[in-house]
């Protein structure tokens, strides 16, 4: 079975070649299908024991597919059921639905010591579904690396292009004069921007999201002004993995904290400073970074993988 499962996913089995047509199954008779079964099974008793197996497996394989398929569809239209039943009629007024806002508003400052309500709402109240969303990004970019990376790993030494594509054939931004003298003007000052909204977040608009986006903008820029190689040197293979790794543990340690001291009913005794000042805000200031460092890589990442397959030098 195992083996029959990874020549599906090398494209060497296809499971769904042996499921006749619906419609010409219809328009059989059922004497014609017994014939057909018929014929089918001594075929597979003329098989050798290793394809007769496989084939098994096979159809084995597609009705536990159907079954489950089926049962995730009904569990989920029931979910969805059980949510719309417990909504808010239209015109009625939900008193719990403005518990939380004035939570936030009222007592923001003094539970998370930030200025900006949002920060305080994103980084400390539903810092769990923030942590979930880097996550989410993380795994985007893995998943992204792994269809687009162009390496010895990752395509045949064989394959027509591969030398080709080795010597990075795409077009040279950098020779382009007007793009390069406008990108050598913007691009400090972008990065000079991304990290002004990152480091501010927690005093007022801006944080981890908004910083991080501007930060990939800059780099973006950067690459196609100055090349590519230059780039290069500073940001290597190595260091952007590295970097979005570190980020992401940071915030998956210490929020892990926070959220075990808060459901245990203990202190963390993580100081939330004065606010207003930049160091405030607790742990919200080096979330935001934290968050931001994740974004910005994620972002020239894909830039990086979509323009040429790869993520700086090694």
């Amino acid at each position: 079975m195992k083996r029959t499962f990874r020549s599906w996913l090398e494209g060497d089995l296809d499971l769904l070649s042996e499921i006749p047509d619906a419609a010409e199954v219809r328009n059989l008779s059922r004497r014609k299908l017994k014939e057909i079964h018929k014929e089918e099974r001594s075929r597979i008793r003329a098989l050798p024991v290793t394809r007769r197996v496989a084939h098994l497996e096979t159809r084995a394989f597609q009705g536990w597919y159907r079954i489950l398929a089926v049962g995730c569809c009904v569990a989920l239209l029931g979910v969805f059921l059980f949510m719309t039943a417990h909504v808010t009629r239209y015109g009625e007024e939900n008193p719990r639905a403005s518990e939380v806002a004035d939570r936030y508003l009222t007592r923001g400052v003094e539970e998370t010591g930030a200025i900006n309500a949002v920060a305080g709402m994103i980084l400390d109240y539903r810092a769990f579904d923030t942590l979930g969303e880097s996550h989410v990004l993380f795994t985007a970019l893995i998943c992204v690396m792994v269809l687009l990376q162009r390496d010895s790993k990752n395509m045949r030494p064989d394959h027509e292009d591969y030398f080709r594509i080795q010597q990075e054939w795409y077009y040279p931004t950098e020779r382009d004069p007007i793009l390069r003298r406008v990108g050598m003007v913007l691009g400090p000052g972008i990065l000079m921007l991304g990290c002004y909204i990152l480091l501010g977040g927690h005093l007022g608009p801006g944080g981890g999201f908004s910083g991080g986006a501007v930060l990939g903008t800059g780099l973006v820029i950067l690459a196609s002004a100055l090349g590519d190689e230059t780039v290069d040197r500073i940001l290597t293979g190595k260091r952007f993995r590295w970097i979005s790794f570190l980020a992401l543990c940071f915030y998956s340690l210490a929020k892990g904290y926070v959220f075990f001291t808060g459901a245990n009913g203990l202190e963390n005794h993580i100081p939330k400073g004065t606010p207003g000042a930049i160091l405030s805000a607790g742990l919200i200031l080096p979330l935001d970074i934290a968050v931001g460092l994740v974004v910005g890589c994620t972002m020239f990442g894909f830039y990086s993988l979509f323009r040429r397959g790869s993520i700086g030098g090694q």
